[in-house]
């Protein structure tokens, strides 16, 4: 797991596929999205990890959330709509890939391993505000995944995308391996009206706006 400070009190963490964020207030510790299985423990030993936020459901994103939870008791928290896949208690939907997305689908997907099902303690919806950063709200942003979701932490001038927004070669792009393109498109038009001075995304370097 490397370990990249963006700003201060955030922290990107990059693992062999996919990437993850820590938000400091104080010695308090928001950990957005947990990785692949396999680094609770390097996350944990971070310091005080006060809740966890999954963007969605899948398992570069979710894989290290239930050990993470176990190590630190720190609540999981993710929207209604993933819910039940990150239990477990529901299939996720299938990916619709286009034949241009189908080369990096097939070689990158073999690579992560199925990630360990988890509790979510706290189901969110569109508008509500968890206390970090400011407040932190939450933007529901469909097309990824049903029930994906953003983080604006408006003070901060900080977004957090998830999956929705990628970023390649020094500009921000879609993502990839949606379930539902045309609604991503909107869903990437809503993220990227908000202008923030940090983007954050689930794949590729943040971006930063220099306002």
């Amino acid at each position: 797991m490397e370990i990249i400070e963006v700003v201060p009190n955030l922290r990107m963490l990059r693992f062999p596929v996919g990437q993850a964020y820590v938000w400091a207030d104080g010695d308090a510790l928001t950990v957005i999205d947990t990785g692949i299985t396999g680094y609770a423990e390097q996350i944990a030993a971070l310091g005080r990890v006060s809740r966890i936020v999954l963007t969605h459901h899948h398992d570069d994103h979710i894989g290290s959330a239930a050990a993470l939870r176990d190590l630190t008791g720190a609540p999981v928290h993710a929207h209604r709509a993933e819910a039940p896949v990150v239990r477990g208690d529901a299939p996720p939907a299938p990916f619709d890939i286009p034949p241009e997305e189908r080369e990096l689908f097939d070689r990158i997907t073999p690579g992560v391993p199925v990630a360990p099902r988890s509790p979510v303690d706290h189901e969110l919806e569109e508008g509500d505000v968890l206390d970090f950063g400011g407040g932190a709200r939450v933007l529901s942003v469909p097309g990824h995944t049903a029930g994906s979701i953003g983080i604006h932490l408006p003070d901060a001038g900080i977004l957090f995308t998830g999956d929705t927004v990628a970023t390649w070669d020094g500009a921000a792009i879609p993502g990839v391996f949606n379930t539902d393109r045309p609604l991503l498109l909107e869903s990437v038009r809503r993220l990227l009206d908000l202008d923030p001075a940090v983007l954050c995304v689930g794949h590729g370097d943040p971006l930063m706006s220099g306002r």
